[in-house]
């Protein structure tokens, strides 16, 4: 869990990006227009000044009156004269398109997008205060402001797209009287697409629903473990899972949104149960742990949160597309801050109804029931993490069954018996795919029954003399299909690991780093090419020398009317600063983006390698 120093710091960043979002660009619009509409006004005063005194046929009183008259009429009031009488003025200095036409309306543009960035802020406040405050408004409030910052972002966008387009032209056109189309036309199209981003997302379905790994747990393969089920359940005073779903998850939990198993769609109420912690608890702290569960069922919280959990998720996946659509940038950090603020709020709500339903399940079976039951499934869950974690360190491929399963059995028993152990249950927590569960110590005192850490070892040690998951007649057979298909996806992300760690200095590592680095070769015209290898780029057009990714520094590619070339940044100096080499890329034409992609990703893994390469040597040092 993270501490409270690094959520409060990551708000704060949060809140600062934010504010630079929302008002960076609509400032520096306004500032930009008020600094030219006012100098417009005072040389166009300091001219009329000029020609007044300057006029003999006037009388002192009359160049008063005319000065009096401009004064009040001045090149920046054009726009905004509306009156009858002030037609004239208007048209003639505010025609449209002119330049204080366009001023104007930029310099409003500005003024209301910052007026709607600080309603924006404090909705946020507002709408997240409510959801901490009162539970019931909790959904109303979030999906308030669901669509107030999703709609509003979109709006934001736009806005701003614009100034920047207008930046892009009158900044250059002002101050040089002169104005550059490659500037605008990349503002222009940065913006054009942004908007067209932000729109598409704001109305494309978004997926819901979400999958879960195990198989259904039909009557017939558990009878006693159904009917204990509905005996809980009718004891909680809820109605029971309409289905159970087993698997070898680390984790028990319950859900009423919408989900699917091995591609079949679930509705409904349904049980997740893990079989391996079924084999290490007793009947009596899987009684604990199955009353905890249907407690959340019967207070009403899997019934909020399969109705608030699919917004929650489509709301993410809003945001985190806004952060990829180039200017869109400038909503991402408004919508982050109005989820981080609203998390508060559930993490406080996830704690109590935590509280609740152990002191649900400690009244229906027995304090300690619950606190063993806990105690081993931290336990566990902690080992086998430790398990994967050296599995996934190892630096050879894994061929065969991994026997995760076998290694977590052999090794949890030891486990509990080392210094290691006590260390991490200090801070452990049981692991849960929806909330951030409290401390287990926490979760001790809530339930009035609190065990020394000397006794954890002898708890998680004892071996039950019957469980639940014997009961499983397909219990077995489950395990086997899904372990197998969690250790090859493992071993998969395993070698792909592994293809960013090898430098290569084997045969058997060059395999590997080839299969997901092959040489990619790009076609320049006239028996010309440059070649992309995992040791570095390759350019027969230039002298056909191989430069090694360990000679580059920085990489920059440059479009030109003449030819594309890449400029490499050296780490050695050249004559003057560092040296730098290029290589003309003319011919590459529609495989620009291709280009781009496989180089920045070949260069990506040398660094990687690189790094992990010195990171390992820093600790065998230490050693």
């Amino acid at each position: 869990m993270a501490s409270a120093r690094t959520i409060h710091a990551d708000l704060w960043r949060v809140f600062l990006l934010t504010l630079a979002s929302l008002f960076l660009i609509p400032a520096a619009t306004l500032v930009f227009t008020h600094y030219v509409l006012q100098t417009e006004d005072r040389d166009f005063i300091q001219r009329v000044d000029e020609r007044i005194n300057a006029a003999r046929e006037l009388t002192p009183a009359q160049k008063a009156e005319e000065i009096a008259f401009y004064d009040t009429h001045r090149l920046s009031m054009a726009c905004g004269a509306t009156a009858p009488e002030d037609r004239v003025f208007h048209d003639k200095v505010c025609s449209p398109y002119s330049m204080h036409w366009w001023f104007h309306w930029a310099d409003r543009a500005a003024f209301w997008t910052l007026i709607l960035g600080a309603a924006l802020l404090a909705a946020a406040g507002v709408l997240g205060a409510l959801a901490f405050a009162n539970r019931g408004l909790r959904y109303a409030s979030f999906v308030a402001g669901w669509r107030l910052m999703t709609v509003s972002s979109a709006v934001e966008v736009t806005l701003q797209s614009a100034m920047l387009v207008f930046l892009s032209f009158w900044l250059t056109a002002y101050f040089w009287h002169n104005y550059y189309i490659k500037l605008v036309g990349l503002a222009g199209i940065m913006a054009a697409l942004a908007v067209f981003y932000a729109i598409y997302t704001l109305f494309k379905k978004l997926p819901s629903g979400y999958a879960i790994e195990g198989e259904l747990l039909g009557q017939a393969d558990a009878p006693r473990l159904w009917d204990r089920i509905r005996q809980l359940a009718a004891r909680v005073n809820t109605a029971p899972p309409d289905q159970i779903i087993a698997g070898i998850d680390t984790n028990f939990f319950v859900t009423e949104a919408p989900c699917s198993v091995a591609g079949q769609a679930l509705t409904g109420r349904t049980l997740f149960v893990s079989i391996p912690l079924l084999r290490v608890l007793d009947t009596a702290e899987a009684d604990a742990v199955l009353a905890h569960e249907l407690a959340h069922l019967g207070g009403g919280d899997t019934r909020s949160s399969a109705a608030l959990g699919p917004k929650l998720n489509q709301f993410d996946l809003y945001t985190w597309q806004m952060r990829s659509g180039g200017l869109t940038i400038v909503a991402h950090y408004l919508l982050r801050l109005y989820r981080m603020v609203f998390e508060f709020a559930l993490a406080r709500d996830s704690r109590e109804r935590e509280y609740t339903a152990d002191r649900v399940a400690a009244k229906l079976t027995a304090p300690q029931s619950i606190v063993q039951s806990l105690i081993k499934i931290s336990a566990y869950s902690s080992y086998r993490n430790t398990v994967e974690r050296k599995l996934f360190e190892q630096e050879h491929q894994h061929s065969g069954a991994l026997g995760i399963a076998g290694f977590v059995a052999a090794g949890l028993h030891p486990y509990a018996s080392s210094g290691e152990f006590v260390t991490a249950m200090k801070t452990a927590a049981v692991p849960h795919p929806y909330d951030t569960h409290p401390p287990l110590l926490e979760r001790m005192r809530n339930v009035g029954h609190k065990l020394p850490e000397s006794s954890y070892g002898a708890i998680v040690t004892t071996v039950p003399s019957s469980t639940w998951a014997d009961e499983i007649a397909t219990a077995g057979a489950i395990e086997q299909r899904l372990w197998s298909e969690y250790e090859q996806r493992f071993a998969a992300a395993h070698e792909q690991s592994l293809a960013y760690r090898y430098e290569p200095a084997t045969d058997e590592e060059r395999a590997v780093v080839l299969r997901y680095f092959p040489p990619v070769s790009f076609d320049l015209g006239k028996d010309k090419r440059i070649d992309i290898s995992y040791e570095g780029v390759h350019a027969t057009a230039d002298g056909g020398e191989l430069t090694s990714w360990d000679e580059v520094k920085g990489m920059t590619f440059n479009n030109s009317s003449f030819g594309n070339t890449l400029t490499i940044t050296h780490f050695d100096k050249g004559l003057i600063g560092a040296r730098t080499s290029k290589i003309k890329l003319k011919g590459l034409g529609k495989q620009e983006a291709h280009f781009k992609a496989v180089l920045g990703s070949y260069w990506q893994r040398h660094q990687i390698m690189r790094a992990q390469q010195k990171a390992r040597a820093e600790e065998a040092a230490a050693a």
